[in-house]
């Protein structure tokens, strides 16, 4: 289970890396911007979680190699950006749903990583904890990532997003109660995640918001 972990949380620095660098290069930050974007988009909700947890200091801190990682794949997506800028402008909205993908991928695996790292320091017993921490390591870098580049968090206003986590979570938990190791526990809410995210975002599912626009323009 700790191999299954590892490479969820490897797949999920990759993701949100690329991720966080493709916004960030968006918002025209320039070569450390936007590896300093791809590095807290990946490993701020690790961070999160493990203070949450009581876990010190943080696991990204003793191993570092998650955020060389995180590091490395911003570089690239940097120079990828830099050399063919007219090719990245003109493909920007094909990159936007590339961008969704991965983002999705990197919230489903960290959301599990999150649950797991809770469940199996002595919250076996607490739903609440498991669920919430699972969904605060999957959206907590993104959080962050945000507020870097000064925009409102898209977790608090596109599609469905935390929901997702906090689905995911929910049926990982459920799961682990039941059938303990069984590579169901981690497949499942990982997919599950990955497609209630993909179709959120194709059929534009949002949660109720009041829409004061109208008002302010009266």
């Amino acid at each position: 289970m700790n191999e299954l972990i590892a490479l969820f949380e490897f797949i999920g620095t990759v993701a949100f890396a690329l991720s966080g660098a493709l916004i960030a290069i968006g918002a025209n930050l320039d070569i450390f911007g936007v590896v300093f974007v791809g590095c807290i988009t990946a490993v701020g909700g690790g961070i999160t979680r493990d203070l949450l947890l009581g876990i010190h200091p943080p696991t990204i801190f003793l191993n570092y190699h998650i955020c060389l990682v995180a590091m490395a794949v911003s570089i690239v997506i940097f120079i990828i950006a830099y050399v063919y800028k007219r090719q990245f402008a003109a493909i920007r909205s094909k990159l936007e749903y590339i961008n969704t993908f991965f983002d999705a991928v990197g919230l489903a695996a960290f959301t599990l990583t999150g649950s797991e790292v809770a469940f199996t320091h002595g919250f076996s017993d607490n739903a609440f904890i498991v669920i919430f921490v699972g969904m605060i390591t999957g959206v907590g870098g993104g959080i962050i990532r945000d507020i870097i580049i000064h925009t409102t968090p898209y977790v608090f206003k596109k599609h469905v997003y935390a929901l997702a986590s906090i689905l995911g979570s929910l049926v990982y938990f459920l799961l682990k109660i039941n059938l303990d190791n069984s590579p169901i526990v981690s497949v499942v809410p990982m997919v599950l995640v990955v497609v209630v995210r993909m179709l959120a975002a194709r059929y534009r599912w949002s949660l109720p918001r009041v829409d004061t626009s109208r008002n302010k323009e009266r």
